[in-house]
């Protein structure tokens, strides 16, 4: 029996349920979700002090400041967007602790400091295991002191490497740990005016300074890999900084350092890596107080056009146990100098013309290194295309061995190391120094006086004041400078 009309319809209406249901739900679902849901501001102004913000999985919009001790995680599935407008998030608090969120989308204003995350003032703060990307700087810190930074995958915004900002930016801010940070595609890694921090274990790439140092001392620099820099670490106006252990590799380009010192004193040096630089370490007016003195020891410096580049006489860099492994050129003094104040002894060097017969470890006769038609190049960085040019090579050895003129000694090492495998270069014996120490008064009465930068120094004009134990001036007190 056929079905009527009615019967018809009411099945037709019934299979259509399931959807009809689906496509209300999908139409009237934004409408659903428009409630009073709070934004990340009020999320985080309503959280009580000290507990974590109950954050979802999803992506916030910034920008966002927290102004009291809080705990915002968002476990790997939150994202704070900073739509363009100033830093995407401010820290204005002590005891704040910031993990496992991407942040992205900073304004782009150098005057402002636009940062994924900008911290001021404050102390104990832990920024851990974020993703930081598409922001001006990474992490800014200002007077920020006892914190840990750790964990953190930075890059800048896409622009021109002079015109980015930096990675991480420490300014006045003291006894901070910065470790196993990933920082690449920005401008600088900055420690500024900050004393007794600790840098360790991050790796750096595609930077122009992968970490830079001004007005700083006591900081510690330890097993960190930069690689494709402008430059790896430099050292300007420091005191007392001890760097180890670390890794850097392709510093190139005209300007390419791997280790460069300006200025700075009492730096220790030792059993670091640097391979593959235009020049591998690089001193300028270092050391710079006339009785301080600088060690560099027990490192590698292979491959580089220039292994040690001096742009000044200056004396007292306590060169001992370090591996120079084929070099363009082992070491050269610009203007017509020579490096012979410093204190070479008992480094290896791949190009050293001796035996060792007597089987003590040291080479027989002293490593002496003289230039000859090597000052063509000295002074001029053009003139290094021709190096090992059949033509330049063969002038170069007759040079050597019948010299028309007299040849300009850059230094020399009395007990080199015959091998650079040797225990020896690393032992204590080797590296033992025990500086003299220097009485300016007396340097004053000799024949050419006190340095022509300190002729108008007096004492009594720069004394550093006391500060109380209890002044709360006393973290914004620079120890090994003037008050900031």
């Amino acid at each position: 029996m056929p079905p009527d009309s009615n019967s018809v319809g009411n099945f037709i209406f019934l299979r259509n349920i399931p959807l009809l249901s689906v496509f209300f739900l999908f139409v009237t679902a934004p409408f659903a979700s428009a409630g009073p849901a709070l934004s990340l501001q009020e999320l985080i102004e309503q959280t009580p002090a000290g507990t974590e913000v109950p954050l979802q999985p999803g992506k916030y919009f910034g920008p966002v400041i927290i102004t009291k001790p809080l705990i915002l995680d968002g476990h790997g599935q939150v994202t704070i967007d900073g739509q363009g407008k100033d830093s995407v998030l401010t820290i204005k608090a002590d005891n704040v602790v910031v993990k496992n969120i991407t942040f992205t989308g900073s304004g782009d204003s150098h005057d402002r400091l636009d940062s994924g995350i900008l911290i001021r003032s404050a102390s104990n703060v832990k920024i851990l295991n974020n993703t930081i990307d598409n922001c001006l700087f990474g992490i800014d810190l200002q007077e920020t002191h006892d914190s840990v930074i750790s964990g953190n995958d930075i890059s800048s915004q896409d622009a021109p490497l002079g015109l980015r900002g930096d990675g991480i930016r420490g300014w006045a801010s003291h006894r901070n740990i910065y470790s196993k940070n990933r920082i690449h595609d920005s401008r600088d890694m900055v420690i500024w005016y900050s004393n007794d921090n600790i840098i360790e274990e991050n790796e750096g790439w595609n930077n122009r300074y992968s970490l830079h140092f001004m007005y700083s001392g006591g900081n510690t620099v330890r097993n960190n890999k930069y690689h494709h820099n402008t430059v790896g670490i430099f050292l300007m106006y420091s005191r007392d900084v001890l760097v180890e252990h670390n890794e850097v590799r392709y510093s190139l380009g005209g300007t390419g350092v791997g280790i460069g010192l300006k200025e700075v004193d009492n730096l220790t040096i030792q059993h670091n890596k640097v391979i593959y630089c235009t020049s591998g370490f690089y001193f300028d007016l270092s050391p710079f107080q006339p009785e301080k003195y600088n060690f560099i020891k027990a490192n590698t410096i292979a491959y580089c056009v220039v292994g040690f580049d001096f742009n000044s006489v200056l004396e007292r860099n306590i060169i001992k146990g370090n591996r120079f492994i084929d070099n363009l050129e082992v070491v050269r003094v610009k203007g017509n100098g020579v490096a012979t104040g410093n204190v070479w002894e008992g480094n290896y060097y791949s190009d050293y013309e001796g035996f060792d017969r007597d089987q003590d470890g040291y080479g027989d006769f002293i490593h002496k290194h003289d230039v000859y038609l090597d000052t063509l190049w000295m002074n001029n960085d053009w003139m290094l295309m021709f190096s090992g040019s059949p033509v330049i090579s063969v002038i170069n050895l007759l040079a050597r061995l019948a010299p028309i003129s007299e040849p300009r000694r850059l230094f020399s090492d009395e007990k080199p190391v015959f091998s650079s495998g040797s225990a020896l270069l690393a032992s204590v014996e080797n590296l033992a120094y025990d500086p003299p120490m220097i009485d300016i008064e007396k340097e004053d009465d000799d024949e050419f006086g006190v340095p022509a930068r300190f002729a108008e120094y007096d004492d009594e004009e720069d004394v550093e004041e006391e500060i109380p134990e209890d002044s709360a001036q006393k973290d914004n007190f620079n120890r090994y400078f003037l008050r900031q």
